[in-house]
């Protein structure tokens, strides 16, 4: 595969928008990476909200209010060591299987994770996790630097929102 192709990932993810599929454009993968991860995460979590109106989220009561930590917190270390944890295990797993499947495991595995905590999140999770891990197998074709920082900007982007709800509790509105 070279720079000048779209990532051929697999049938299973060509409904993934062009610009997530080739390392050209970073400033529009950014983009086209965190809207398609917020409104996808967001869709998902509505629809649970409405099969399981009881399910409970993560609980951040320890960051509320805490304003710049919890968005230093949330919105930058987490990210910063999910996208190192990420690149290791899914660079583990394309020595053993194609980037589609790495992809789907890894989003898996990621889903199960972020579950043990409150069971729904990790649904709500899964979808982001596509999203960053296709960004890296896409972009460590250009450079492994690459690979690491399109899904760590773009996960960065995704927590930014939540990170200022938990963090200024009022300042916006509830989503």
């Amino acid at each position: 595969m070279t720079l000048a192709e779209p990532a051929r990932l697999s049938p299973a993810l060509s409904f993934l928008p062009k610009p997530l599929l080739e390392p050209r454009r970073p400033w529009l993968a950014i983009l086209a990476g965190y809207l398609l991860s917020l409104i996808g995460s967001l869709a998902i979590a509505a629809l649970i909200s409405l099969v399981v109106p009881e399910a409970k989220g993560p609980d951040f009561g320890w960051l509320k209010g805490s304003g710049f930590t919890a968005i230093l917190v949330l919105s930058i270390l987490s990210p910063l060591l999910e996208t190192l944890i990420l690149v290791g295990t899914t660079g583990l797993l394309l020595r053993f299987v194609r980037p589609a499947y790495a992809i789907l495991l890894s989003s898996l595995g990621w889903a199960i994770a972020h579950s043990y905590q409150a069971p729904i999140w990790g649904l709500v999770i899964w979808w982001p996790f596509i999203i960053f891990t296709t960004l890296f197998v896409v972009w460590k074709q250009r450079s492994l630097v690459w690979g690491i920082a399109m899904p760590f900007v773009v996960h960065m982007l995704q927590n930014l929102l939540p990170a200022i709800m938990i963090g200024y509790p009022g300042v916006l509105p509830a989503i």
